[in-house]
């Protein structure tokens, strides 16, 4: 029987330790299912710092979440167990080595059973996350939902950026390039290149006026045909919200999704096989009330009920 979180009814939400939706230490249970993962790491940033406070901050703000989900009538923490596995401690001054060492600390979960839900943490952390889910299952579909493409070369040289994750992924070969999507990307960019370089990549792009246009179901629809029943990674930078729903991220930008978009769209993704996700990019500093930190547990808490709904009997 899995153990699942605190009893709000006799614990006030308030009180304790802020492990993911109050749920069990992974020290505490041996072994999951799903492992919430924090990597506080945001030495890859081009713009505003503060994502290595983002795990903490998410943690905070899932107080709240509730063992139900009444959308897809699924209680997750009952179908499988559920943990918080803490945080990846990784070298704040050194790229690559980070880099490594998220690898191989995602590749040790990944052997424990579990399927990581991380928290980043600066987008850089896609990488080695995507390497170490490759390794157990082969090239992965990918889902990216996001303001901006990520699949720029380097920036000042840099091979390791937020901004570059995607490329090298697809350089790599631990990506499907039959199933990779961008989702919700919107605004300026540095030039028409950036597009056809992306296609030249494999992605298709739904912007965020596509969401708006077509609507959810539309979009659901186009994503899971191009996902058929490979194995999926999602990959979720906050900041694919309108600034009026996450304000509290790194590289703003104008025109997003709503929160609702957006949780709509991860439901409408029932009965994929996800294998591994990430929400990143929350950067608490420059949150107000909690909005950015509360839109990115709840994301969380939808990722791990599509896992734990797939394993329902």
């Amino acid at each position: 029987m899995p153990r699942g979180p605190v009893d709000s009814s006799r614990i006030p939400r308030f009180a304790g330790p802020a492990t993911f939706a109050r749920l069990p230490r992974l020290s505490e249970v041996g072994q999951a299912e799903v492992a919430v993962v924090g990597v506080p790491f945001d030495t890859g940033v081009s713009y505003r710092p503060g994502a290595r406070f983002g795990p903490a901050a998410v943690r905070e703000a899932s107080r709240l979440l509730r063992p139900y989900h009444p959308e897809l009538d699924v209680s997750p923490f009952e179908h499988v167990q559920v943990a918080d596995a803490g945080d990846i401690a990784c070298n704040p001054f050194n790229i690559e080595e980070a880099v490594e060492t998220i690898a191989d600390a995602a590749s040790e979960l990944l052997a424990g059973g579990a399927k990581p839900v991380t928290i980043g943490g600066d987008h850089t952390i896609a990488l080695p996350l995507l390497r170490a889910i490759s390794r157990v299952h082969g090239p992965v579909a990918l889902l990216h939902f996001d303001a901006h493409l990520d699949t720029w070369d380097t920036y000042f040289g840099a091979a390791y950026t937020h901004g570059t994750p995607f490329r090298r992924a697809v350089e790599e070969g631990i990506v499907d390039t039959e199933a990779l999507s961008h989702v919700g990307i919107r605004g300026p960019l540095y030039g028409r290149r950036d597009l056809e370089e992306d296609r030249r990549l494999g992605f298709g792009i739904l912007t965020s006026r596509d969401v708006m246009r077509r609507g959810v179901d539309e979009v659901v629809d186009v994503l899971r045909q191009r996902v058929g029943e490979r194995p999926l990674y999602v990959s979720i930078d906050i900041d694919v919200l309108d600034p009026a729903h996450a304000p509290g991220t790194g590289t703003p930008e104008a025109g997003g999704l709503t929160s609702r978009e957006l949780l709509e769209i991860l439901r409408g993704l029932a009965g994929c096989n996800l294998v591994g996700a990430d929400v990143v990019e929350v950067a608490p500093a420059y949150d107000h009330a909690e909005i950015t930190s509360i839109a990115a547990s709840h994301v969380a808490y939808d990722l791990v009920s599509l896992m734990a709904l797939r394993e329902k009997p």
